[in-house]
């Protein structure tokens, strides 16, 4: 039963990486996030080099793609090894990336995922000053689940004098990252 598992994810990756089917690729990355979910696959998803495939689909130009390619490292990020990987693979930037996404649930995965990322070590690069700006205006958006998710990372990852000098920085901008269309 073990060995058909691989095989399938094996056949998955394959078909991700021969297709011309902007479609096809598009259910074979939302299998591959689907399949991220369960903590029994995370051995073959390490082997099978899925943890590259998802960070690379993030700087696609394909907003289908970066969803559901964003939603599986969120999917694999909870397990230390894969978290570890994602750090190591300098994952958080193009993470950090995905939050000016104009794709909601892009943006929760991506904020959800930097929560989960989130170590004494990643810290300052996971909270940096622009994140903590986007997440100030995301706690302002008309979107509860934004709204609250960025509120919680606010108050949970964030200390009082980062989220300050945030709100300092942001009365002198114009500028910001767009909240993603609901």
């Amino acid at each position: 039963m073990e060995l058909g598992r691989l095989e399938y994810l094996q056949a998955l990756v394959t078909e991700f990486q021969v297709t011309d089917s902007t479609e096809a690729k598009e259910q074979v990355l939302a299998n591959l996030a689907n399949f991220a979910y369960d903590p029994s696959n995370y051995e073959y998803l390490r082997q099978l080099q899925v943890l590259d495939l998802f960070l690379d689909m993030l700087t696609e130009d394909n907003e289908t793609l970066v969803e559901f390619a964003m939603g599986g490292l969120c999917n694999l990020c909870l397990d230390k090894t894969n978290k570890e990987y994602i750090l190591e693979a300098n994952g958080v930037e193009p993470i950090i990336n995905c939050l000016s996404s104009s794709n909601e649930e892009t943006v929760v995965s991506a904020v959800t995922t930097l929560m989960f990322l989130t170590t004494p070590r990643s810290r300052a690069q996971t909270t940096a000053l622009p994140v903590v700006e986007c997440m100030l205006r995301f706690s302002l958006s008309s979107n509860t689940r934004l709204s609250n998710l960025a509120s919680i990372f606010l108050q949970d990852y964030c200390s009082p004098p980062q989220v300050e000098e945030a709100r300092n920085l942001s009365k002198h901008t114009a500028v910001g990252i767009p909240l993603p269309k609901d």
